[in-house]
């Protein structure tokens, strides 16, 4: 009995251990994300600066996810760890495009490929809501900038091709990342078509005030 109360204790010193890890990757996973989020509405506000200052808080989370969780692997694979990498990779990834920024690789932002993939995908959405803007805007340039990045984007994504054991569900979200560009592209189209046939009815105008207008 001696021998199973110590094995006894020893496994609930383990798992004490192990809970605390926990608790505290859970914390660091809000944090993250709240991080993220601020990020992304900064970005859209035109605030770049204040969206660097918020992506450098979230790297020192993720460093700290490293070196807290090496040992921890099944906890750093948790669902809810991966998520919060995973928005941090959208926050990261949406800046660049918009800042025009070099596109950090997932060896920048310290993640494994399946959660800078999934961020990637998502990082579509704010790329569909920045052109959004432009065409209120009227800044259809860039739009269309933006618009050759998500087509870019979608081609690579249909490539990775494996088990969502494998990609955390990447096929998913690529057919997500498939239907805002549809969107997005018959948006921007219907905008330029408006814009071209509005030149030109002004161009019309203008030939037929100068042609009569004295008349």
């Amino acid at each position: 009995m001696d021998r199973l109360n110590d094995i006894a204790a020893e496994a609930l010193e383990a798992l004490e251990a192990r809970h605390r890890v926990r608790e505290q990757a859970l914390e660091l996973s809000r944090r993250l994300i709240r991080h993220s989020a601020n990020t992304i509405r900064a970005i859209h506000r035109g605030e770049f600066e204040k969206a660097k200052e918020m992506l450098d808080e979230g790297r020192v989370v993720v460093e700290q996810f490293s070196s807290d969780l090496v040992d921890e692997m099944a906890i750093y694979e948790a669902g809810y760890v991966q998520d919060a990498l995973k928005e941090y990779a959208e926050a990261s990834i949406t800046y660049a495009f918009i800042a025009g920024q070099p596109l950090p690789s997932p060896g920048d932002l310290e993640i494994d490929y399946p959660a800078y993939l999934n961020g990637l995908a998502e990082a579509m959405g704010e790329l569909r809501r920045a052109i959004l803007d432009l065409i209120r805007r009227g800044e259809l340039v860039k739009g269309e900038e933006l618009l050759g990045i998500m087509d870019d984007v979608y081609g690579i994504l249909v490539t990775v091709d494996y088990p969502d054991a494998i990609t955390r569900g990447l096929r998913r979200t690529t057919d997500m990342v498939r239907g805002v560009l549809e969107r997005t592209r018959g948006d921007l189209t219907m905008t330029v078509r408006q814009q071209r046939l509005e030149a030109t009815l002004r161009e019309f105008e203008d030939r037929i005030l100068d042609r009569f207008g004295e008349k």
